[in-house]
Formats: C-alpha cells, structure tokens, sequence
C-alpha cells in the first residue's frame, strides 16, 4: 500500500475510534458539598470526562477569571443565587450555549433569556415565625414592613446576596420609591441588628430574641434534617409562609451554572450541564443538600417534603436581579439596613 494512502487510513482510523471528548471539563464552583462528589464521580463514569475543580467564593473566582483572561483554563462557573452569577454575566465572564435537553429539563423562567446560564437546584426565601408568639404571621414580603411586627424580625444585613435579589425583586415589582418605603419598614421592625447567617435568624426563633425571621428553605430542612446546634431542639415550634402565593409567587434563590467564556472545553461544559439538568442527576444534585430540583417530577428530598410544594415567582423576569442591584444597595444604605 501507498504510504500516503496508509497513512490517511491510520487517520481515519483514529478519527472513528477517537472519544468525543477531551476528557476533562474545569470546573469553578462557589457551592461547597460534599455531597456533590458522588454526583461528579457517577458524570465522570459515565462520560469518561475528568472534572477538575477549583473551589473558593463567587468573586474570588470571577476575579481570578478575569486575571486569566483568554488563557482561562475554566469551563464552567458555578455558583448560588441569580445576583452572583449575574455579575459574572455583566463582567463578560459567561458565553451562550445551546442545549435541547436544558431547554425541555429546566423552566424558562429558571433560565437565562440569552441562554447565558441555567439554574440547577432551588432555594425559595421565605418567612418563618414562632407559633406560639405569632398569631397572623406576613402572608407576603410586602406584609413584613407592617408596622404590626414592630421589633419582631430577624434578616440578615444587606451586604448579603440573597436580601439584595429580594430588594431587586421588590424595585422591580414596585418602584425604587415603593421599595424604599419597604426597606425602612423592614429596619422598623427588626428585633436586633443584622448579624449571621440565616441559620442565625432561625436561631433567634428558637431563643426568643425574635419571632419572624426571613431565611432560604434549605436552612430550615437542614435543622429538621440533622442536629444543628440552636434550632433543631426548637424548630417544633416554628412555623413558615409560603410568601405572596395569591400573587406573584414566592423568590427563588437558585444554584445555577453557566459556561465561561474562554471555555477550552465547550462541549465537555455543555456535556456536564445538561448532566446536572438530567432527571437522574437532579434529584442527588438537590436533595443531598435540602433543596428542591428545577426539573418538575423529580421526587424531593424527605425532609424538604415536610415543608410542601409552593408557587414560585415566574414573573419577576431574572434580568431584573442584575437591573436594579446598584439601586438595592442604595436604599439599603439610605434606610439604614446596615
């Protein structure tokens, strides 16, 4: 045989017989579980991909993102809540995919318009109350600035990211007046200053210092799921709202991944996503850690069960989170809501 010829053959060869993928998939995560590694482990079985992983805070890694510049090794950013993986967005740091399966998997309105990220699991932020002290408890977050709950609540400070989504949710609904109006309310009737976390305001349920508290659902499983010092002992005693289920629904917090825009591995990224979107990684992916999935039919988790289903908010488009965050921090700063 012609060596040419020969050599042409061995090509094809391997062309047939090469895998489809590069075998690797970088992955930069702020979600920090442990349960997640049995998820990665069965994509990598299954795909032959490699995840290499990278952990730390979201804008530890946006910033060292944009550090690496073009020469960024990441494939995949992943964090929690729609105001962070926003700023990735608006830092230029997240290129378009397309994704048949991401598309029929997961809601529209758990997705990005521009197809720039999708959400993976869900975390609805919600109110909490003592039952034994609170008698009619808000029904909405708008109820929360009544004058009735004077000295009553417990939120965290306005510096985090899931009170900050919420004030962008309230601008959009309402108005940066409306909004501010509700921002001083809310400082009204605080209990105590902003400190902690919101296991912390669940805390303050348990210990009397407050008797409504605004947190995500997953804190509140995980004390039901595990022994968490200060609230499980308590948390028989607190009841929760499902917030404006007559109205616009109930904001969701998501965990939600996108695809970075100097991905070496595009496809390995796509390949990893929409394995996180699947029906067999979504059920792991949420329960492990007490949220609930963003794929409908999936089964959820025992303990965050015992909480129910809820209406969540579809209408506040999720542009909006990244739209008004300069105008939340504003008003925070200008109530007062340290």
């Amino acid at each position: 045989m012609h060596p040419f010829k020969a050599a042409m053959s061995v090509t094809a060869l391997m062309a047939l017989t090469a895998p489809a993928f590069a075998q690797e998939v970088n992955l930069y995560s702020s979600r920090h579980y442990d349960s997640d590694d049995a998820l990665y482990a069965a994509f990598t079985e299954k795909t032959g991909i490699t995840i290499n992983r990278i952990e730390a805070k979201a804008d530890e890694l946006m910033a060292r993102m944009e550090a690496e510049g073009a020469n960024s090794p990441a494939d995949v950013f992943m964090t929690v809540d729609v105001g962070r993986i926003s700023r990735a967005e608006e830092r230029g740091l997240l290129q378009p995919f397309e994704s048949q399966t991401i598309e029929a998997n997961v809601p529209a309105h758990l997705r990005d318009d521009e197809n720039l990220w999708t959400g993976l699991s869900q975390r609805a932020r919600i109110i909490f109350y003592s039952e034994e002290r609170v008698e009619n408890p808000p029904r909405t977050y708008e109820d929360l600035a009544d004058p009735a709950y004077k000295g009553q609540i417990c939120i965290r400070s306005s510096s985090n990211i899931y009170n900050q989504s919420l004030m962008a949710s309230i601008i959009e609904n309402h108005g940066e007046e409306a909004a501010k109006d509700w921002a001083a309310g809310i400082v009204d009737n605080m209990a105590r200053e902003p400190q902690g976390g919101d296991t912390d305001q669940l805390r303050g349920i348990v210990s009397g210092e407050c008797d409504i508290a605004v947190a995500n659902t997953y804190y509140f499983a995980r004390g039901l799921a595990s022994d968490v010092d200060g609230l499980t002992s308590g948390i028989d005693g607190i009841g929760w709202v499902w917030p404006n289920q007559s109205g616009r629904g109930a904001h969701v917090n998501l965990a939600a991944a996108g695809i970075a825009a100097n991905a070496p591995n595009k496809d390995e990224a796509t390949a990893l996503l929409e394995f996180l979107a699947s029906e067999e990684a979504q059920a792991q992916f949420a329960n492990a850690n007490n949220e609930y999935p963003v794929m409908s039919g999936v089964p959820i988790g025992e303990h965050v069960a015992k909480m129910g289903l809820f209406i969540p908010d579809n209408e506040t488009p999720t542009a909006s989170f990244k739209a008004h965050a300069a105008d939340a921090q504003t008003i925070f700063n200008e109530v007062g809501w340290d």
